[in-house]
């Protein structure tokens, strides 16, 4: 039996939280549909017909084409009229934008990888790609650990580092195979075995990160130092960062590599989790 709230009492607090709820629920469809038509915008490669719209989402096409309305004059959505197609408006890339300032990979992985720092004893960083290039962005030092040279604001050739090679094979070979479409643009810093100097060597290389989850890399970056790294991906699978750790080759065995980096992807995926993506299965 509903509860009845005597006449000049007011309603206790499950009963009013229950009516607010109530009342905002009945406002929720409108925003929840428009939050949907612009993450499946966001996830398409070109602009889509209102009517694909309205099929993909399982809505009433007139509901579809109101909302889009609305978008359109907040700038969110832009109309092709020539294509009868709509895809993501200015104040869309402006959201996207400010997201970039806010640094939110930064201030979600500084934490994540202190707790991996404090638990390993081993230096962490987090590195995004840039060009053909990683840019390193948080670097979390371990106690009584050498400084490295994967400082913040730093960059170095992806396929030199572990962090950039866990990006590169989380790529398309499409897109890897662009960014490096000749001997030219293979670099290296110190003279080691097995150097990737060419594509056919890279492209074998990322087969095998592929395969086993992880990346690593043996004194390219410093002499005497290795690194294990995972990639961090978003929604779509797409590699938005690499956590990586790195340390003294002599202080760790190999057969303990393997342990480190189940480490490394849990911190990964924990990282892909927070910002909503897919973490790496």
């Amino acid at each position: 039996m509903p509860y009845a709230v005597p006449a000049g009492q007011e309603a206790p607090a499950p009963v009013k939280a229950a009516k607010t709820a109530a009342k905002v629920t009945s406002k929720v469809p409108a925003a929840e549909n428009t939050l949907r038509i612009l993450k499946l915008l966001a996830s398409k490669r070109g602009p889509m017909a209102a009517s694909s719209i309205a099929t993909a989402l399982g809505l009433p096409r007139s509901s579809v084409y109101h909302l889009l309305g609305v978008m359109e004059s907040n700038g969110f959505v832009l109309h092709l009229h020539e294509e009868q197609r709509y895809g993501l408006g200015i104040s869309a890339f402006e959201l996207s934008s400010a997201y970039s300032r806010q640094e939110p990979l930064s201030r979600l992985g500084r934490p994540v990888l202190a707790s991996l720092v404090d638990a390993i004893g081993e230096s962490a960083h987090l590195a995004v790609l840039h060009g053909r290039d990683v840019l390193y962005i948080v670097e979390e030092r371990a106690k009584n650990r050498p400084s490295l040279v994967t400082d913040v604001g730093v960059r170095l050739p992806s396929h030199l580092t572990a962090s950039g090679r866990a990006i590169l094979a989380a790529l398309p070979k499409s897109q890897v195979r662009a960014l490096y479409p000749n001997a030219a643009a293979f670099t290296a810093r110190h003279e080691v075995e097995g150097a990737i100097m060419k594509y056919s060597t890279l492209s074998s290389h990322l087969d095998q990160v592929r395969q086993r989850g992880y990346a690593t890399e043996h004194g390219e970056v410093t002499p005497g130092f290795g690194s294990i790294a995972a990639a961090v991906t978003d929604h779509l699978g797409w590699p938005t960062a690499a956590v990586a750790v790195t340390f003294l080759e002599d202080k760790l065995p190999a057969d303990q590599w393997p342990a480190l980096a189940a480490r490394v992807q849990k911190v990964a995926n924990e990282l892909s989790g927070r910002i909503h993506g897919r973490p790496a299965q």
